[in-house]
């Protein structure tokens, strides 16, 4: 493994993994105006090219970064396919073809998956006290899916009667493309920079919208776009391009990747916070038990082992 990147203090670690998936479920939850007024495709190719056009000097290797290997330069495609531009498609429009309920229950088993992934592909060892965490996390996350008051989604009630199945498998397939974010992130993070490989997948991420995006701007009127969403934009597109993968990066040096994907617990649990406080939906008792055991989860994967 490269030592030129030291992996920062397990504290430090565990802050940046759980504020980076807090700011996830945070611009989620506030990015109801952008899919209002633009087309999914064309949000995304417009989110990569503002934050590549703020993080071009991200792009240089540092003089102590080794020279990438095919194998590398592999790992950052799949990680920007898979993480960044397969997740947002999968997850987008499977909540448009199934509920939210639905969706929220399934994307309860994103630590699972990432335990499993990490096991098949790291080898990390799943201890026993991980392994209730990422439970405690799945009942957490399927519990708050499942409070209620929560949203019915975005499809009509007639959609939804006839492809509730499709909806459900491409919501999974997202579970899959985030897992595989935290596993193939973690592998990067020892032969490449937390600041390279968020500029490199950004990068990646535009060049496989590119086609997408331009088709629909050549349609789009882009002056009907109020003042106020284009500012919304910028703030997405830095959140979700710059400064949550780089905090996911930096933190993931530091913990094991199935420990890391407890930390996945805080994207819904901060989507339902700025829901609250923001938005002004109310809170369930359900949903209170929910982040209780979204919070166990994560003090039994960061609680110190015993030493002997």
């Amino acid at each position: 493994m490269n030592t030129a990147f030291p992996a920062p203090g397990r504290l430090v670690a565990y802050g940046c993994l759980a504020l980076s998936m807090s700011l996830v479920g945070s611009y989620v939850a506030l990015s109801k105006p952008l899919v209002a007024a633009f087309p999914v495709l064309l949000l995304a190719w417009l989110r990569f090219g503002i934050a590549a056009l703020a993080m071009p000097h991200w792009l240089r290797r540092p003089p102590e970064e080794p020279v990438m290997t095919a194998h590398t330069r592999g790992l950052v495609f799949l990680e920007s396919f898979l993480g960044n531009f397969m997740f947002s498609i999968c997850m987008l429009f499977g909540v448009s073809l199934t509920s939210a309920v639905s969706a929220g229950v399934i994307m309860a088993s994103i630590p699972a998956v990432v335990a499993i992934g990490s096991w098949m592909f790291l080898r990390e060892r799943i201890t026993p006290r991980v392994g209730l965490a990422i439970a405690c996390a799945a009942v957490g996350i399927g519990l708050l899916a499942l409070a209620p008051g929560q949203a019915t989604g975005h499809a009509s009630n007639a959609t939804y009667a006839q492809m509730p199945w499709l909806g459900n498998l491409l919501v999974f397939c997202a579970v899959v493309c985030e897992a595989s974010y935290a596993v193939i992130g973690k592998s990067l993070t020892g032969r490449l920079g937390p600041k390279r490989i968020s500029s490199l997948i950004n990068l990646w991420g535009f060049a496989l919208s590119t086609p997408f995006g331009i088709w629909f701007a050549l349609h789009f009127d882009f002056g009907a776009v109020p003042f106020g969403v284009w500012s919304l934009l910028v703030v997405y597109a830095l959140a979700a391009s710059i400064w949550t993968v780089w905090l996911w990066m930096t933190g993931l040096k530091g913990v094991p990747a199935s420990q890391a994907g407890v930390f996945t617990v805080m994207l819904p649990v901060s989507a339902a916070v700025v829901g609250v406080l923001v938005l002004g939906e109310s809170l369930s008792t359900p949903q209170v038990l929910a982040f209780a055991l979204a919070l166990l989860g994560v003090v039994l994967a960061t609680w110190p082992a015993r030493r002997v």
